[in-house]
């Protein structure tokens, strides 16, 4: 009997250090090197606005606030659109990777000489400055009015959203420039991805 629990105990013992074994194997050892980043970290090209056939949506109540659109909101969502269709998702893609990389076991994630963090970064920002650049003048122009009761609202669909994810996009370039931590940082992400997600809900760019 003896015997028989002796080599149980061997057979557990030697279970036990091959299942660590295998743990460790397994285990990442750093979040700055995943496989697939190189390719998604990668500048993306300048928006050149081109002639298209897209044209605002007045859904109720758009349709009330109709006659304080103008012209410039026209343009200016059009051109807004056109980068949101080509550049938004690969852009939130790589802020949200880039801040799940720079998180260190010692909680450094100001640190960016870690890794390929410091190249990643440098990439993801400079996609921050183009498209912030490239929405700043758009999102400035649209229109804001006053109803009767003082409230500023935006008289074209969606100009709200568009607006608010360039204060927000900003907001996390700024951030990530000054190496501010990730739960700094992480409540403006968030907010560009509210305002992103309920463009593409509301088919306006479509």
């Amino acid at each position: 009997m003896r015997k028989s629990f002796r080599r149980a105990g061997v057979g557990l013992a030697s279970v036990a250090i091959a299942v660590s074994a295998a743990v460790a194997i397994q285990e990442p050892t750093s979040h700055a090197d995943p496989v697939g980043d190189g390719e998604l970290f990668q500048p993306l090209p300048v928006i050149v606005p081109t002639p298209s056939s897209w044209e605002p949506k007045y859904p109720f109540p758009y349709d009330q606030t109709r006659a304080g659109v103008t012209d410039a909101d026209i343009t200016a969502e059009r051109e807004m659109c056109q980068w949101y269709n080509a550049q938004y998702d690969t852009l939130i893609h790589q802020i949200e990777r880039f801040q799940f990389n720079r998180i260190q076991p010692d909680g450094a994630d100001w640190n960016y000489n870690v890794g390929g963090l410091s190249q990643q970064a440098d990439t993801v920002m400079g996609n921050i400055d183009r498209s912030v650049a490239f929405l700043a003048p758009r999102a400035q122009a649209l229109t804001r009015t006053r109803d009767h009761a003082g409230n500023i609202y935006f008289p074209l669909y969606e100009a709200e959203s568009f607006y608010l994810l360039w204060q927000h996009l900003s907001n996390v370039d700024a951030g990530i420039k000054s190496h501010q931590a990730d739960w700094f940082t992480g409540p403006s992400v968030l907010r560009v991805k509210r305002w992103g997600s309920r463009i593409h809900r509301s088919h306006v760019c479509d």
